[in-house]
């Protein structure tokens, strides 16, 4: 037999090591094997364990029978008040998808919006009444800054006295046919202004917004359901009114443009004025409120000043260069509509988009 070398034994040793190694990780393989089906097995007990207990303790539970919900009539004392804020219309306006056809369509399609959250309220509570808070710049003007004659598609004597009334009175008998009755609380805003930056020399009587509620007053003077509030030019409330809605829902209405910001920013500006009215009406020199609306920023929003709750309404607008330059924001077309009981304030808020 020939002489081994000694390559040759390490390479047998080498194998027998490996061999070795390999048995003891089968070995080793199995037995996890085996602890793991122990583990199942376990783990298995545990469930069916777990499953009887829960099983026996819900048998032993006696659970009384569910009901199918009960059908509750309105109340009287139940009844809500629609109150939609309408304000920013500016009819006229011309932007690169605004109009006045545009906001006409918009104007109709908030009043079946606010016709079918009235429903949707009405599931639960009575909602016979509407109270219309416009708050101004319904039309667009013509004379409010230089060359915006060339911004708009209609005169302002159209706004006034075809359009405006055209389009507001379609709106106000589509709530008409809703409610049983319709109060209009109607303020002015700075785009009904005469003379732009010289409007101090006009009469304060001479706004646009006013002479259009003063003709839709007109027009529906043959309908006694309806009733139009315009404050007059003549003294110091010329700009805002007070919706005195019942004890908790007293609301100040006015356009916005009495506001002024800070930085840009007119939050500071709601916080000064709200509080300073406020404490006007602490001492009875100028009449209570529990809520503010206001529109003119063409942005949505709603705060809290203290106590008081303050709603910033959209515009029917699509695209306004103001609230992108001085707010860097830009509102989707949306009017604000609340329910209210007179006796606790606000009870429901929806923010309506008009967009298409």
């Amino acid at each position: 037999m020939a002489k081994r070398t000694k390559e040759e034994r390490l390479a047998e040793l080498l194998a027998e090591v490996e061999s070795k190694k390999i048995d003891e990780l089968k070995r080793t393989n199995e037995r996890l094997l085996r602890q793991i089906e122990r583990l199942k097995d376990r783990n298995a007990d545990l469930k069916e364990s777990v499953y009887r207990a829960i099983t026996d303790g819900i048998n032993t539970l006696s659970l009384p029978k569910l009901k199918p919900p009960s059908k509750k009539k309105s109340q009287k004392a139940t009844e809500e008040i629609c109150v939609p804020l309408l304000s920013d219309i500016q009819l006229s306006k011309i932007t690169p998808d605004y109009n006045t056809k545009i906001a006409e369509k918009r104007v109709e399609q908030y009043a079946q919006k606010i016709v079918e959250l009235a429903d949707l309220q009405s599931s639960f509570t009575s909602v016979k009444k509407c109270v219309v808070l416009a708050l101004g710049d319904i039309v667009e003007g013509e004379l409010i800054f230089p060359g915006q004659s060339h911004l708009i598609d209609a005169s302002l004597c159209s706004q006034v006295t075809v359009d405006g009334p055209r389009i507001l009175y379609k709106y106000f008998s589509t709530l008409l046919e809703r409610f049983e009755t319709v109060d209009v609380y109607w303020v002015i805003g700075n785009h009904g202004a005469l003379g732009g930056r010289s409007r101090r020399d006009y009469d304060p009587e001479t706004n646009a917004d006013r002479m259009l509620g003063r003709i839709l007053d007109t027009m529906f003077a043959g309908e006694k359901r309806i009733k139009f509030i315009v404050p007059d030019g003549q003294n110091d409330r010329n700009w805002y009114t007070v919706a005195n809605l019942g004890k908790k829902a007293k609301f100040l209405c006015f356009h916005g443009d009495q506001i002024r910001g800070h930085a840009g920013i007119p939050w500071y500006g709601y916080n000064k004025k709200i509080l300073g009215w406020k404490s006007l009406a602490a001492n009875k020199l100028m009449e209570d409120f529990n809520y503010a609306v206001c529109g003119h920023y063409h942005t949505p929003t709603t705060m809290y000043i203290n106590d008081t709750r303050v709603w910033v309404n959209g515009s029917t607008e699509s695209y306004n260069t103001y609230a992108l330059e001085q707010l860097a924001s830009m509102g989707r077309p949306s009017q604000f509509c609340l329910f209210v009981k007179p006796d606790k304030g606000v009870t429901a808020e929806y923010l309506v988009n008009l967009e298409e």
